[in-house]
């Protein structure tokens, strides 16, 4: 399928068999790009709208990023975190300019962020709880230093007439965002009184089919 360029973000989409439906927005990781999580689409319930982001930072010949990770900095690899803020500022904008170009339920923007992608996924929607109904992070984790005002993470999901559910998903063998990174979310959103579960998988940095297969059930269930 065609790339779109005529929003803020380029982005690749797969129509849906029905009016009105929920929305699916995939958001991939560090170097990869808007075919990778897009792999999923034809196994995913023809009743999403499938949209499949391109982050702004390319990473030649063909990937891309949210956010600049620098491995050689003193003391560990550096991530820029005002390019991850400036990051998720454009996902919303593009999520309010898709809204004139394509039909979808308002009601039920689903999110699905992979690495990198789950990172800004997760943070996003402690911000603002009513921005999504379905939280999916796949071998990420939750970073404080996104979250605005983290200390009032529990007032706004108090208020909020929307809350998100979550399914969290990690490979127990993954070298490159540790499990135990991700296995700190669960406990900070067990507080937010939310529908989460976490779940890990005999596999690295990437999406097992009994991780895929799980998380389908899930999701389609929810919306």
């Amino acid at each position: 399928m065609s790339l779109h360029k005529e929003l803020s973000l380029q982005y690749r989409l797969r129509p849906s068999s029905i009016e009105n439906p929920p929305l699916l927005l995939l958001v991939h990781g560090y170097g990869s790009n808007e075919d990778d999580l897009f792999s999923f689409a034809p196994y995913m319930t023809d009743e999403l709208l499938i949209v499949s982001v391109r982050a702004p930072y390319d990473m030649p010949p063909q990937g891309a990023a949210w956010y600049a990770i620098d491995y050689t900095a003193a003391g560990g690899k550096f991530s820029d975190l005002n390019q991850a803020r400036e990051s998720m500022q454009l996902i919303e904008k593009f999520l309010n300019e898709l809204k004139a170009h394509h039909n979808y339920n308002q009601d039920s923007v689903n999110i699905l962020g992979f690495s990198q992608g789950a990172i800004l996924s997760l943070a996003m929607s402690l911000n603002n709880p009513a921005l999504f109904k379905n939280v999916v992070a796949m071998s990420g984790y939750l970073n404080v230093d996104l979250v605005q005002a983290m200390d009032d993470v529990e007032l706004r999901f108090r208020e909020s007439k929307i809350k998100p559910n979550y399914f969290i998903s990690h490979g127990s063998m993954d070298q490159v965002i540790p499990a135990d990174w991700a296995r700190r979310t669960a406990p900070i959103l067990k507080k937010l009184e939310v529908d989460q579960v976490y779940k890990e998988y005999a596999a690295g940095h990437g999406v097992a089919p009994d991780n895929f297969a799980d998380m389908k059930s899930w999701l389609e269930a929810r919306l």
